[in-house]
Formats: structure tokens, C-alpha cells, sequence
């Protein structure tokens, strides 16, 4: 559906979710940041940060690992060990091709990491600038299609490159971390990952049995008293050898501590005494001691910025109501070794993770009943400056809980249609289901995104949840009224027959005025249910319909499924050349939107494979079948009228190729979406002409035996990861046993005897990449 243009909000037209205005968008009164706050925001994400005064050098750990040809990098060490100075360092001295991405807790989606990564390789390899749209579109599965594709990428890289992830732990779901195992599968000999992180990294463990990773710890980046006087001499405090010894043995060589004694010691004229204390990392009191040295004014400011993920001037100005901002974030950044800047502008800072921890801790302690005023204003500015997303993020942690479930209702389509899945399961969690009830509009899209993503116990429960829901004012994602709606998604789950879908669909379609950016929807619905009584000349006007509409609003999906209804009829009547044009028309936008792995494409990709069959290209055919046995999965039984004309045509064309053996198969699939859906009108009518057809043949061959179910096709990607068999089975919520036999399965249809040759011969068919 719609394609998402970054982490903070802004949304792209290409489908129905992709018009909706953003909460925020064009504010009145609002000043723009200039050049986007989106692309300030991205840029800072993939700069090196700059070198800190007085850091201690780190060549000799950075030419041991260079010179170590292992692939990977691992620096693992709690806050405040210098990791980031190591990569900075590093980035700068490097004679390679630098792909730099600061991780923040916002990247911990699969999708949304894949396409920071992709970006980041793009700056630096502009020729596969285009991989970018490929992974940042809706119909894109991470782990099955992402993932390879920009692993091949790296693997064919023409020049060797330096893939630096720092803070690596911010991404603590496991989907992220599959996904980051297949990209570094890609790595190729002379070019190398360096990741850091506080915490162990999952990727780790099995590239150290391949003795293919280099691995620093906090032991390695303790610096030993000669570093510690180098600190010292950064400072511009001349202190005696003996107290320097003290010092480090004090700190354990803590990196951070001996930062914080020098800038004591500076403060306090060269009485290094003042560093002393019991606790062995000394953090309360020596930041204590640091804070207290400082303006009240300049101790607010911190105490009261550090609510900021990233900081910068203006924003700081409208969080403490006052100008100075600016001033105070240089005058900070020349003293205070735990201020980074982001970019070489110097407009976006952040606050090393350490010291922002002690800072949180001090606000809470001194002015807790701020924290909130604080989170909202900085929401105010996020939106006024058309960061919806991000405004979302601070009201998050505000009792604001209406204007969060307006926010979060406003972007949960485009935000799940950009493939960023988790972060909207995770926003959804932080709501809670009681609140998500108390706003039946936001209920509905939840229903939309579990029936699109083929949760159908979910998809059900909040269809029944909608249903017995009640709302009278104008609902926040675009709809005319909650009425309609709630008609939209009864009709698009069929649960109740043609009849109450063309009730529902005609509601919606009464409601919903020219302009709405759901009237495409409640025509597609009308005409998916004119085609279920059999009305086959009414829906094919409004199917055309359909599509003009959709083309106006930039709504892809629509344009997609009614064209390819269209083409499925012409076929049907046997004008071929007609059907060609809308099976082309329906390509192209899923080429160009790269809709491959979305429901609405099946069908699509079944017409063209009919299309291919009747022209005699066998070799197109069965690389359209592919595409559309791979989408399939996304077709369940709560998206009836997909599930059963997409295989029934898929079944058409297996038979018109003599492979009787996967059209029973795919016939047996529609029996099973029946047996929950058994109104369908029409269709069932004509699955029980082509039943007759095949019942009554003696036909018994099969070109390529059974095809891999719609199970098999979702576990097929995590054999690329180093997941063990009752790993995978915790990722998709089935038994060890399950998974095991699933795995059989695939090996033997695919005629192989391991997880590596399962992979490369998915990878060869089209089942996997791509």
C-alpha cells in the first residue's frame, strides 16, 4: 500500500493510506526547519560523528582488527567505554568505502532497519540507489525478500566498504536481528562490519566458531594510566603520575570516569582528590560533582533536554520556553565531553547514553512533575514541524492517552503499509486494548492491519469487537464515518455473504464522497460483491471505475485489483488482447510499487501467467506462477474472495500447463478457506465447474510435484538464518515438532538434503530474494 519516507512520518502516495493527511501537516504558524526535518534527522543518522577533543587514540585496536581479515567486528562493553570513539576513529582513518548508521530505539523494526541500511549503502554506491525503493515498499518481506536482496548487494559490492552499526543494542526484537544475520551473511572477503553495542551481540556466537569475527571487550578499551594521562592532558590539568595511577585504578581504566575526574580536576584547579569515592565506577558522584559545577541555568537545560532523543536549537527553545537554546548547546559542547554533535553543522546533538541516563535520573529527582509538560511540548514541536511520528513517540509518555489514539489511528495504515510492522504492534501495545476499544475508528484499522497481515484470530476478534461498536463523531483516518468504516472492513472479510458485503459496500460507497481517500475502496468492494452474485457486466463498470478513481488518489492496491479482475473477465470471454492490456497496466504498477508480496497481487500475477500460457511463453508463465505461489500466504481466509479467486486461477493455469498434481493442491487450499468462508456466491460456483473438470480428467502428471504451502513458504526464510529448529518455531508460535516437519517438507519438494541448498535453490526459483 502506501510507501513511508523515513522514521518520522511523512508518507508517499501510492495507495489509499498514502493521501490521508498527516496530523501536523501543514500547520499554521508552524516555521519549517530547512531542507526537512525528516532529512536533517536521516543525515545525522548516517554521519560520523565528530572526533571529541582529547580522545585517546585507538590505532592499535583499529589496525588489529583490520588486519585480522575476519568479516566482523564486535565491540561489546557497558556505557561509557568509548565504543563510539573507536568507530569514529576508525571511519576517519579508513581508506575503504564508510557506511555509517547510528542506531536509535525508533530503528528496532525490520523494515524500517533494512531501509536505514539501504539508504546508507546508497550514499556511498549511488549505482544501487534503487534498492532503496525496493525496501521501503509496501509489499516487501523483510526476512524473505529485503533481507537477500540487499545481502546480494553487498556481496557484489565493487569495491570493499566498512559497514559501522553503532549502538547495535538499541534493537532488541528478534526480527531485527534475523534480518541483520542474512545482511552480514553478504559481507564479502575485504569488507568488514563493526558493530557496537552495551549488550551481547546475537550474531556473535556463530561467526566466532568460524573464527570470522574480531572481538573487543570492555578489558580491551580500558585505558591504562598513560591513556589516562593523555585524558588529563586533553584537559589542561597537570596532575602527578602517582594520582593518575590512583585514579585509573579507581576507575578500572572506565573510560568515562577518567573523562569526568579530568573535567573534576580542571573545575577544581588540578585537586584531584575531589575524584575520589567508594563506589569502584564512581558514576553518581562524579557526575554529581560535574552537574554541580555548572550554572542553575545550565543544569536545567540539561536536566530538562535530555527528554530528547536527539537535540537540536529550536526544538530545545520551544521545550523550556525560552530562546538561548543554541548558545547554550555550543557553550555545553565546548566543555562537556558528553555532549556529540550529529552532523558537521552542528544543528542536531545528542547526549552521550551515559550521561543522558544520569540526567533522566536528576530530572525525575528534582522536578518530576515536569516531565510530562516537557514530553508534550516536544510533541507540539515534532508536529508542528511535520513529525507526526515522532510527536507520537513523546505523547507516548504522557497521560495525553485520546490525542495518542487519534495520532496512532492516523498513522497506523501508512506507518503498516510502509512495511514497518512492528512499530505499529508496538504503539498498538503501548495503547492498550482498552483504549484502542474506547476509539472504535482506531479498532477498525486494527482489524484492517491483522486481516492484511493474515492474523485471522485477531483480524476476527476485532471485526467483533467493531461490530458491537458504537461512535458518532468523524473518525481520524479519512473515512467519512465510522459507519462506513466499519462497512468496509465487514465487506472486505465477508464473514456473512455477498448479500451483507453489497449492503456494507453500498453503505460505505453512499458515504464516502468524491474526494475521500476511501472511495476507491467501497467501489472495489461493491464491485468484488456485484462479481460474487454473478453480476459480471455491473462489476466490470465498476471496476473501471474503480481504477480511474484510485488513479486520481494515487491509490495502487485498487488500481491492481480491479485491473486484474478486469483482465480475468476479458480471459473468461476470450479477448485476449483487452485482458493483455490490464494485465500490463496491473504489472507495471507492481513493479514500479513493488507490491510483489501483497495480497491484491496474486491474482494479478495468476492473469499473467494465464496471459503468458495462452502466448505459448511457458518460461514467462512459470515465472508469473512463482511470483504468485509466493504471495499466496497473504491470502487467508479473513480476505475470502482473494484467497479463493486467487488460487482458483492459479489452479487454471497449473492445469492449462499439465500440472495437474498443484491444481488438486491448490484446490484442497480453497476447500480449507471454505470450510471458514462457505457464502462466496458465484465463486463457489465456479471452483465447483473447474472441480468437475479436474475430477473427471484421468490427467495425473505433474511438472514440479507439490508445491510448498503457504506454511512452508513462511518458515522458507528463516532457513537463511542460523536459527535452530526450535528458534524458528518460537518466531512463528508453532512447535519444534511442527517446524521440523515443515523443514522435511521443504527439502524434499525442493529435492534437497540441507539448509543451505534449500536456500540457494528458493534463491534460483524465485521462492526466496528477488
Amino acid at each position: 500500500m502506501s510507501r513511508s519516507a523515513g522514521s518520522c512520518g511523512k508518507v508517499a502516495s501510492g495507495s489509499r493510506w498514502g493521501r490521508l493527511r498527516m496530523v501536523g501537516e501543514e500547520s499554521q504558524g508552524a516555521a519549517p526547519v530547512v531542507g526537512g526535518l525528516d532529512r536533517l534527522l536521516l543525515d545525522a543518522k548516517l554521519s560520523v560523528p565528530q572526533a571529541r577533543p582529547g580522545s585517546v587514540s585507538r590505532a592499535g585496536l583499529i589496525e588489529a582488527a583490520r588486519a585480522s581479515q575476519c568479516r566482523v567486528v564486535g565491540v561489546t562493553a557497558s556505557a561509557g567505554y568509548g565504543k563510539s570513539t573507536l568507530l569514529a576513529q576508525w571511519a576517519r582513518a579508513e581508506n575503504r568505502r564508510i557506511v555509517w548508521v547510528s542506531l536509535d530505539r525508533f530503528d528496532d523494526d525490520p523494515a524500517l532497519l533494512l531501509s536505514v541500511l539501504a539508504t546508507a549503502y546508497a550514499r556511498v554506491s549511488p549505482a544501487d540507489a534503487d534498492l532503496l525503493a525496493d525496501l521501503r515498499s509496501p509489499g516487501v518481506s523483510p526476512l524473505g525478500r529485503g533481507a537477500p536482496r540487499l545481502a546480494s548487494v553487498l556481496r557484489t559490492s565493487p569495491a570493499p566498504f566498512v559497514l559501522m552499526l553503532d549502538d547495535l543494542h538499541e534493537l532488541r526484537s528478534s526480527a531485527c536481528h534475523d534480518v541483520l544475520g542474512v545482511v552480514i551473511s553478504g559481507i564479502p572477503r575485504g569488507s568488514q562490519l563493526v558493530s557496537a553495542s552495551r549488550s551481547e551481540q546475537p550474531h556473535i556466537p556463530r561467526l566466532r566458531s568460524a573464527a570470522d569475527v574480531v572481538e573487543f571487550g570492555a578489558a580491551e578499551l580500558a585505558l591504562d594510566a598513560v591513556g589516562a594521562e593523555q585524558v588529563f592532558a586533553a584537559a589542561g590539568v597537570q596532575v602527578a603520575p602517582d594520582v593518575v595511577a590512583g585514579v585509573t585504578a579507581r576507575t578500572e581504566g572506565w573510560p568515562a570516569g577518567l573523562y569526568l575526574a579530568a573535567a573534576i580536576a580542571r573545575e577544581s584547579h588540578g585537586q584531584a582528590v575531589a575524584v575520589s569515592g567508594e563506589d569502584r565506577y564512581v558514576t553518581d558522584y562524579l557526575y554529581r560533582e560535574s552537574l554541580s559545577q555548572l550554572p542553575g541555568t545550565t543544569q536545567a537545560f540539561l536536566r530538562r533536554t535530555a527528554v530528547l532523543d536527539q537535540l537540536h536549537a529550536p526544538l530545545c527553545d520551544a521545550l523550556l520556553g525560552e530562546p538561548g537554546g543554541q548558545q547554550q548547546l555550543r557553550t555545553i559542547e565546548a566543555s562537556n565531553s558528553f555532549l556529540i554533535p550529529l552532523d558537521r553543522r552542528r544543528l542536531w546533538y545528542r547526549y552521550h547514553a551515559l550521561f543522558r541516563e544520569f540526567l533522566l535520573g536528576e530530572l525525575r529527582r528534582v522536578e518530576p512533575e515536569v516531565v510530562m509538560k516537557l514530553h508534550l511540548r516536544a510533541a507540539d514541536w515534532y508536529e508542528s514541524n511535520g513529525s507526526p511520528v515522532l510527536a507520537l513517540e513523546h505523547l507516548l509518555n504522557t497521560t495525553e492517552r485520546s490525542r495518542c489514539v487519534r495520532l496512532v489511528t492516523a498513522l497506523a495504515l501508512p506507518t503498516y503499509s510502509s512495511g514497518q510492522i512492528t512499530t505499529v504492534q508496538r504503539w498498538l501495545s503501548a495503547l492498550g486494548d482498552s483504549a484502542i476499544e474506547e476509539y472504535p475508528p482506531l479498532a477498525v484499522l486494527a482489524g484492517w492491519i491483522t486481516a492484511l497481515a493474515g492474523q485471522t484470530g485477531e483480524a476476527q476478534r476485532w471485526a467483533a469487537i467493531v461490530d458491537a461498536a458504537s461512535f458518532d463523531l468523524v473518525p481520524a483516518d479519512g473515512t467519512a464515518s465510522f459507519d462506513s468504516a466499519r462497512a468496509m472492513l465487514r465487506a472486505v472479510m465477508c464473514a456473512s455473504g455477498p448479500e451483507q458485503m453489497l449492503i456494507d459496500a453500498n453503505l460505505a460507497l453512499a458515504q464516502e464522497p468524491p474526494w475521500s481517500p476511501w472511495r476507491d475502496t467501497a467501489l472495489c468492494m461493491s464491485a468484488e460483491a456485484h462479481l460474487l452474485f454473478g453480476d459480471v457486466d455491473e462489476a466490470c463498470e465498476l471496476f473501471v471505475e474503480t481504477s480511474a478513481v484510485a488513479e486520481a488518489l494515487g491509490n495502487t492496491d485498487t488500481i491492481v485489483e480491479s485491473e486484474s479482475e478486469l483482465a480475468s473477465v476479458e480471459m473468461d470471454r476470450g479477448r485476449w488482447a483487452q485482458a493483455g492490456e490490464h494485465v500490463d497496466r496491473a504489472l507495471a504498477l507492481i513493479d514500479r510499487h513493488r507490491m510483489h508480496d501483497y495480497a491484491t497481487s496474486v491474482i494479478a500475477f495468476a492473469q499473467a501467467a494465464r496471459l503468458a500460457v495462452h502466448r505459448g511463453d511457458l518460461n514467462e508463465a512459470d515465472r508469473q506462477l512463482t511470483n504468485a505461489m509466493r504471495a499466496r500466504p497473504a491470502c487467508t481466509f479473513v480476505l475470502p474472495f482473494f484467497a479463493v479467486r486467487g488460487r482458483l486461477q492459479l489452479a487454471k493455469a497449473y492445469w492449462s500447463i499439465g500440472d495437474a498434481s498443484t491444481a488438486r493442491h491448490l484446490l484442497r487450499e480453497i476447500d480449507d478457506v471454505l470450510l471458514h468462508r462457505p457464502a462466496l456466491g458465484a465463486l463457489v460456483d465456479e471452483v465447483s465447474d473447474f472441480r468437475r473438470i479436474v475430477t473427471s480428467s484421468a490427467r495425473t502428471g505433474a511438472s514440479g510435484g507439490s508445491p510448498l504451502t503457504p506454511a512452508e513458504l513462511r518458515l522458507l526464510p528463516y532457513l537463511q538464518t542460523h536459527l535452530t529448529i526450535g528458534e524458528i518455531g518460537q518466531r512463528l508460535f508453532v512447535s519444534r515438532n511442527t517446524v521440523s516437519s515443515e523443514v522435511a517438507s521443504i527439502y524434499r519438494k525442493l529435492g534437497v538434503s540441507s539448509r543451505n541448498d534449500a536456500v540457494q535453490h528458493a534463491m534460483a526459483i524465485g521462492l526466496l530474494g528477488g
